[in-house]
């Protein structure tokens, strides 16, 4: 009997395990965005900026939700070794993308690897968060400015290749994916709205989830 009790209780308290990567360019601010999670939701806190060094390979970190569990994937954007993020597609659960909202001459690099993502196959049904990190800095660009420069740096994109090739190379998945996509503004170093990134993150795998089950 005690077996029987102890089963069911695992059963009904069980969580389930998500995994979330975290990609970027290389300073953009991931791992202090992971860093600020795990102070926010944990006992035992992150590194505080000061201590974070550039991140060679990946870091880690857990966290404990109602009914679910994020593991989360910080992996590191320097150019060199963003070859490894595709091996984390096919068991990532979702994506967030943290751009440097401070950082103007970096914007077109950064969409260049961010439309590389976006056309990885793996991930095209995953939900996908875009981040415009260092909004505490003055100089940082705004959640509005940020999605129109990334609007506008892909229409350039889509006319360059229209005028190469003279047709419409884009999918229409692709488009609505484009045209739906959300950005939130953090700042991962004060924390601000990172619990509501967090909270678009728990939401969304588990509606994801449940969209695969009933598929």
């Amino acid at each position: 009997m005690y077996h029987l009790l102890k089963g069911l209780h695992e059963y009904l308290t069980r969580k389930e395990e998500f995994s979330v990567i975290i990609i970027g360019l290389d300073r953009a601010g991931k791992t202090t965005l992971l860093e600020k999670i795990k102070t926010l939701y944990n006992d035992t806190p992150g590194l505080p900026a000061d201590k974070i060094a550039p991140t060679v390979g990946q870091n880690t970190g857990k966290i404990t939700l109602p009914s679910t569990i994020l593991q989360f994937w910080d992996l590191g954007g320097q150019r060199g070794i963003r070859n490894i993020w595709p091996r984390y597609y096919d068991d990532c659960h979702a994506v967030v993308y943290v751009i440097d909202a401070e950082d103007r001459e970096r914007l077109s690099e950064g969409w260049e690897v961010f439309d590389n993502v976006l056309s990885a196959p793996q991930i095209l049904g995953v939900p996908l968060l875009l981040l415009a990190n260092k909004q505490d800095s003055p100089n940082a660009m705004s959640v509005e400015e940020i999605r129109h420069d990334y609007e506008e740096w892909h229409q350039r994109k889509v006319e360059s290749a229209r005028r190469r090739f003279g047709e419409e190379s884009e999918t229409e998945t692709r488009r609505e994916r484009i045209a739906s996509l959300d950005v939130m503004g953090i700042s991962a170093l004060e924390g601000t709205d990172v619990r509501a990134a967090v909270d678009w993150l728990f939401i969304r795998v588990q509606n994801s989830r449940q969209r695969d089950e009933s598929s």
